[in-house]
């Protein structure tokens, strides 16, 4: 498996799973529904280790553009590299949605409030501040990547490739989403990786859901730069420290 594919399949592991319990917790008629939030950030902590255990051998299972930047600012990651990593991570983050739309296709048309059927596939806030959910995005994203670059060896390999976590990566990264997403995710939904939430929020806008509501595109920026901001911070940190 090529870096890029195993970038794409590592990050449709992720969102599968990961909007996967979105949906088992939000929509109506569901086993999980009303299941709540340590449902919804255990269910993504599990998704993480997933897509980093597939991918990990492969690509370093970057799954999340905001790592790919980090560690190209921290120098742990070829520049030349990066388009191909975030296409890979877009292509599977939408690829993971659609299916997550599908296969719950029944219970959209069986909820009625819009929000939540939008919650399925990306974020909003809790109360709506611009500066504070970037502020908790940019966060989110250096407790992330600052982490990533102290319990990571980020070692070229032989031929030049592979980069980044390494499959034994797996459950330290899963702890450390799920310690986010307990902690720091109450006001946002901690996206903290852009193709997380541009990838299925993109998915939402194309299929045809029942009594759609907004896509949130006035939103859509902050999962984008709050993680692109917090991944370059905590690499410039980790480099002052060195």
């Amino acid at each position: 498996m090529t870096p890029f594919i195993a970038e794409i399949v590592g990050t449709f592991l992720l969102i599968l799973l990961g909007c996967g319990v979105n949906a088992n917790v939000s929509l109506q008629k569901t086993y999980g529904n009303g299941s709540g939030w340590i449902v919804i950030t255990t269910g993504w902590a599990f998704a993480v280790y997933t897509g980093v255990v597939v991918a990990g051998p492969y690509s370093g299972a970057h799954l999340n553009p905001a790592v790919t930047i980090g560690l190209a600012v921290a120098g742990e990651f070829p520049v030349d590299a990066i388009l191909s990593y975030i296409l890979g991570q877009f292509i599977g983050a939408m690829l993971g949605a659609f299916l997550v739309w599908l296969i719950n296709k029944d219970h959209f048309d069986a909820t009625e409030d819009g929000n939540a059927k939008r919650a399925v596939f990306c974020n909003a806030p809790a109360i709506s501040n611009t500066f504070l959910n970037l502020l908790t995005e940019i966060l989110g994203t250096f407790v992330l990547v600052f982490a990533v670059l102290y319990f990571t060896d980020a070692v070229m390999s032989s031929d030049n490739t592979i980069i980044g976590l390494g499959s034994l990566g797996a459950l330290p990264v899963a702890l450390i989403v799920w310690g986010i997403g307990l902690s720091l995710g109450g006001t946002t939904g901690y996206a903290i990786n852009p193709a997380r939430d541009m990838g299925p929020r993109i998915i939402h806008a194309l299929v045809p859901i029942k009594n759609k509501g907004s896509n949130g595109w006035g939103y859509s920026w902050i999962p984008v730069i709050g993680p692109i901001l917090g991944a370059a911070l905590a690499a410039a940190i980790a480099m002052l420290l060195q």
